[in-house]
């Protein structure tokens, strides 16, 4: 089932890619995050022998239980939910990259840890476009006010941004959100050339993340199914 869907999910990417209606900075590739949140460790070794290069995980004791059975294999394991600041030694022990840099007090705790543990952390700048009250994230303001300063975090390498899309029916509805991601990770990547990464969409909108310049997308219901809570970490 696995494999199936992974070339139904790679073929709605490449079709995707093929509906832009412009040339995007952030290039013609899409890079696919499998998120395995209340999936059994098992999954991720299948994912990673049919080629999958990156696993995200929402939770760092779920990673870290599931890194423990799975080993450190061959790929990349990403953490695509909120982080709080007394994880933040585990979390840089476990994750290549963190997706869900939401807050200057969080970036300072990774940071801090990052220099003990003698690593740069990857990170993604998580913004909140749409201020959902429910949603963690850098407000548009704060990001900005952040982005001057990105370079007081000596053990960090932000990568680029991270974007959350409100629920939607219709992802017509929130096409503009994924619009104004990609003006942000414009305006940031002629601040800083190094950047590279635009993580948008998933699994009910990511066809139109990717129409809007997404180069990252975080993709679980439809390569694993539906998730099973029942599981203990």
């Amino acid at each position: 089932m696995l494999q199936e869907n992974l070339i139904n999910v790679q073929a709605k990417i490449d079709a995707a890619l093929l509906r832009r209606t412009e040339e995007k900075i952030t290039g013609n590739k899409v890079t696919l995050v499998a998120v395995t949140k209340n999936h059994p460790a098992e999954v991720i070794t299948d994912a990673f022998n049919l080629g999958v290069s990156v696993i995200g995980e929402n939770r760092v004791q779920e990673a870290k239980a599931k890194r423990e059975i799975v080993g450190k294999g061959s790929g990349r394991w990403h953490l695509i939910g909120h982080l709080q600041t007394n994880k933040a030694k585990q979390a840089v022990a476990i994750f290549d990259m963190i997706e869900s840099a939401d807050s200057v007090h969080l970036m300072q705790a990774v940071d801090k840890e990052a220099a003990k543990a003698g690593k740069v952390q990857e990170i993604l700048l998580q913004v909140n476009i749409a201020r959902e009250e429910q949603k963690t994230g850098f407000s548009p303001e704060d990001y900005e006010a952040v982005v001057p300063e990105l370079d007081n975090f000596k053990n960090l390498h932000v990568r680029g941004l991270m974007v959350i899309a409100p629920a939607a029916e219709n992802s017509e509805d929130i096409r503009w959100v994924f619009a104004e991601g990609y003006k942000l990770y414009c305006k940031l990547k002629q601040q800083r050339s190094d950047i590279d990464t635009l993580s948008m969409g998933m699994t009910h909108d990511y066809e139109t993340a990717i129409e809007e310049g997404a180069n990252m997308v975080r993709i679980g219901t439809a390569l694993f199914g539906q998730r099973d809570y029942s599981l203990k970490f």
